[in-house]
């Protein structure tokens, strides 16, 4: 780890100036990403900016719907009563992730801003188009068998947000409002906040330099109340996702009249299935319809030579998480 300088701010005018003038500078709030990349020299910054003063906190409803400050705790937010009864898929993915030390130390908008888990990019002796644009991606014939199978390229198949909650948030329509320098504030719906890696794997997301996440917003729904997450791992605490699945249905009468599908571990972004929505939605809450949304959800699948399960883990996954869902109807 690099020396480093530190100093804590109470206004995002005056966090977001650091950053404007000095380039290698970052934002600090639980750190529990962060640090962990400085401690292996992937990220190397000339100084800390601690946010934990900034007013960005809050677990409420509003007339858009539930609003989460970004500087909440996982642990927090994932026991809320409110988010609990009306949100249920965003509670289980907390309280899914992580170690409960870590759940009480992280942000929210950190853990949305968490980075790729793909081995070759956290070992600095390999090459990594993520970390150095253009040395190469090892992992496309090395060790691939927990990377992404869905929306990757050939420069990348990391799984670049490897979290449980930005699923489940992409799912229910969640939508980010950041800050600039200016003061100026800006809405991008999640589902256009990731970026797919196409040849140009290191930029992650559309959050400028400087910017802040505020808050996290999720609009109020039949199909948000009635919500899941479902996460398939190799041990049933402290893992990440081999796959995972968020849904939400509005069922009436055992018709489906509204559904969401995002899927996790799967994706080299939160993977939200608008094929799997379509076919879910106005068909009966069947197992035929179930596992005719799974097959559209993985139709542009493209496995390397050790994650090929994940196809059908994947749709076994979703399968399990609608029904399951609809057993609780």
């Amino acid at each position: 780890m690099n020396n480093f300088a530190y100093q804590q701010v109470g206004k995002a005018k005056d966090a977001t100036a650091i950053l404007r003038e000095d380039k290698q500078a970052a934002f600090i709030a639980g750190g529990t990403t962060l640090l962990d990349l400085m401690k292996t020299n992937i990220e190397q910054h000339s100084q800390l900016v601690d946010i934990n003063l900034l007013p960005f906190k809050g677990i409420e409803q509003t007339s858009d719907g539930l609003r989460i400050g970004a500087l909440e705790r996982m642990s927090d937010v994932g026991e809320n009563r409110l988010v609990l009864e009306q949100y249920p898929a965003i509670s289980e993915s907390l309280l899914l992730a992580a170690s409960p030390q870590l759940r009480n130390m992280a942000s929210i908008g950190g853990n949305l801003l968490q980075r790729t888990r793909c081995g070759y990019f956290r070992d600095v002796a390999f090459p990594c188009n993520k970390r150095e644009p253009g040395s190469g991606c090892p992992a496309q014939k090395g060790d691939n068998r927990n990377l992404a199978i869905l929306g990757v390229s050939d420069s990348c198949i990391a799984n670049s947000n490897p979290g449980d909650l930005a699923v489940a948030l992409v799912a229910l329509d969640a939508v980010l409002t950041l800050e600039n320098a200016k003061g100026k504030q800006r809405r991008v719906p999640l589902t256009n906040f990731y970026l797919l890696p196409g040849n140009t794997p290191h930029k992650e997301t559309v959050l400028e330099p400087g910017e802040l996440i505020v808050a996290v917003t999720v609009p109020t729904a039949a199909h948000a109340r009635r919500s899941m997450y479902l996460k398939v791992r190799e041990r049933t605490s402290y893992a990440y996702a081999l796959a995972s699945a968020a849904v939400g249905l509005d069922v009436q009468g055992g018709q489906i009249r509204s559904a969401r599908v995002a899927l996790g571990g799967v994706g080299a972004q939160p993977w939200r299935s608008l094929e799997a929505e379509k076919i879910l939605t106005g068909a009966p809450a069947t197992e035929a319809t179930f596992r005719a949304a799974a097959a559209a959800a993985l139709q542009g699948a493209q496995p390397r030579e050790h994650n090929g399960y994940k196809v059908e883990l994947a749709k076994n996954t979703l399968v399990r998480a609608l029904f399951d869902l609809t057993a609780k109807v």
